[in-house]
């Protein structure tokens, strides 16, 4: 059993606690809490405090997603199938937890302000960066770079947009509806752009 580090406990904290109830949802005493950590540590680790710790752990989600997606499309070379598979594996957490757990990286994004440049410029890079593994993932299947980062930018919206909808709601309707056009769509438009 690997024994993880108190800095590593207090990101895996916020990390859930973004997903769960965002940003300012969640207190210090709760982090430290859950990451079973004593009170000074947040700033021994995080001198910036709440903020650099949400960055941290914003950093290490979008690392932690774009894992998941190369270790999907490994499994599943079809990128439809592979990004089907990852919106069930989100719909099943979705209802599993009664729709408390969106996606941590739109929950923050919601609630940051324009003096949050820290957060915002963390979650554009982790953007970025789940954009670009998709869009790598889809280019390796065989559809042209343009026509690959156009889809994964749509998949991600529609991801995002059909995720806050779902939890609104409390159904996963909004979100199953959305991708289901959208692959409706993708498969009529083959890699390369000619038409089936």
């Amino acid at each position: 059993m690997t024994k993880t580090s108190t800095r590593d406990n207090l990101i895996d904290a916020m990390a859930d606690a973004l997903q769960r109830k965002g940003l300012h949802g969640v207190g210090l005493s709760e982090l430290l809490e859950t990451a079973g950590a004593p009170k000074g540590s947040l700033y021994h680790h995080f001198p910036g405090g709440k903020s650099e710790l949400a960055v941290a752990a914003i950093e290490h989600i979008g690392q932690r997603i774009d894992g998941l997606f190369v270790q999907l499309f490994r499994q599943q070379p079809d990128p439809l199938q592979a990004l089907q598979h990852w919106l069930q594996g989100a719909l099943q957490q979705l209802e599993s937890s009664q729709f408390e757990r969106g996606c941590p990286l739109a929950t923050v994004a919601l609630e940051s302000g324009p003096d949050d440049v820290a957060i915002r410029q963390a979650l554009e890079r982790s953007f970025v960066r789940v954009r670009q593994t998709l869009a790598e993932q889809l280019h390796r299947y065989g559809y042209p770079r343009e026509q690959a980062d156009n889809l994964a930018a749509l998949f991600v919206a529609l991801y995002e947009g059909g995720l806050l909808q779902a939890r609104v709601a409390g159904s996963s309707e909004p979100l199953k509806r959305a991708a289901e056009a959208l692959f409706n769509l993708t498969r009529q438009q083959p890699p390369g752009g000619a038409h089936a």
